[in-house]
């Protein structure tokens, strides 16, 4: 288990750790994330449930590289997909030096919480309890909303926060560089992520296509890319995939005469650029893979693995 040093510095010394972002889902973990990066690697819905794998974000900076886990919010498993999800979320508890338990203050204190400190009783990691949203509550409603917190488990640090804003990020960040231990630098300085750019590509489509529709599509696609290769003219040409589970949504996703699928590959397409530095062609398609959720053989071919 890490202990805190005497202060935020490194005194000369390089330090470097994993950290795991946990919680419910829809506390923010994902706009946390992005904003400790600066960048965008992890996609952003107001719909729960939209990270399934752990992303990993890297931060450098002076003397100290922290490597992030945005994990999948953790919640009762309702198919193969959301046992997948769970068990992804609580395995990142055991390889990480400390664990930042993100919640939505606005929200006060529910069943998913609860059922998350009890996971942490389990575990010798210190684990930091991050109130989000401090922006949509009264500053006065603060302090009673920590005691409640307190009550329930002896947590290494508390800190309130705006993930949306950057406020108190600052504090956030030195206070969790106290408790790094010295070791090496994991990834070069200017990396952002030890995943592909493929899977970062995939997950910027499903993005758009949660944004833009209905509410029984989001947990019912998956993404997959056939084809990526950069074309004698510089440009990046990307072929992709839109698995979903029914005939009906494959016809939401499209929408009228393609203008949907249209927009979700120009809207995509933006985001793609700036991740790549480059020009990029799109192409996207809709296939229908029946209650692909529950397959464990389609599951492992779209990379989602506990192995």
């Amino acid at each position: 288990m890490s202990t805190p040093t005497t202060d935020n510095r490194t005194n000369g010394k390089f330090r470097s750790g994993f950290v795991a972002i946990i919680g419910r889902p829809n506390v923010g973990k994902s706009t946390l994330m992005n904003h400790l990066i600066g960048q965008k690697i992890a996609i952003m819905s107001d719909k729960p449930q939209t990270t399934r794998n752990k992303i990993h974000g890297v931060y450098t900076k002076d003397n100290t590289q922290i490597v992030f886990l945005d994990t999948p919010g953790i919640h009762k498993p309702q198919s193969k997909l959301g046992d997948y999800m769970m068990k992804t979320a609580q395995s990142a508890l055991q390889e990480v030096e400390a664990a930042l338990f993100l919640v939505d203050a606005a929200d006060g204190i529910g069943g998913g919480d609860r059922f998350i400190i009890e996971q942490l009783k389990k575990v010798k990691t210190p684990i930091f309890l991050v109130l989000n949203k401090i922006d949509k509550i009264d500053p006065e409603q603060l302090l009673p909303i920590i005691t409640k917190y307190k009550d329930l488990y002896d947590f290494a640090e508390i800190i309130p926060i705006s993930a949306l804003q950057g406020n108190n990020v600052e504090t956030l960040m030195n206070q969790l560089i106290r408790y790094l231990p010295e070791g090496p630098q994991y990834y070069p300085a200017d990396q952002i992520t030890d995943h592909p750019e493929q899977f970062v590509v995939t997950e910027l489509v499903r993005e758009k296509i949660l944004h833009m529709t209905r509410e029984e599509i989001p947990h019912s696609i998956a993404v997959a890319i056939e084809d990526m290769k950069v074309q004698e003219n510089g440009v990046v040409y990307i072929g992709c995939v839109i698995y979903v589970e029914r005939d009906s949504q494959k016809g939401i996703i499209i929408g009228k005469k393609g203008a949907l699928l249209k927009e979700v590959g120009k809207l995509a397409r933006r985001d793609i650029e700036a991740l790549l530095g480059s020009r990029t062609f799109l192409e996207l398609w809709v296939k229908v893979k029946k209650d692909w959720r529950n397959q464990e053989r389609v599951l492992k071919d779209l990379g989602f693995r506990n192995d």
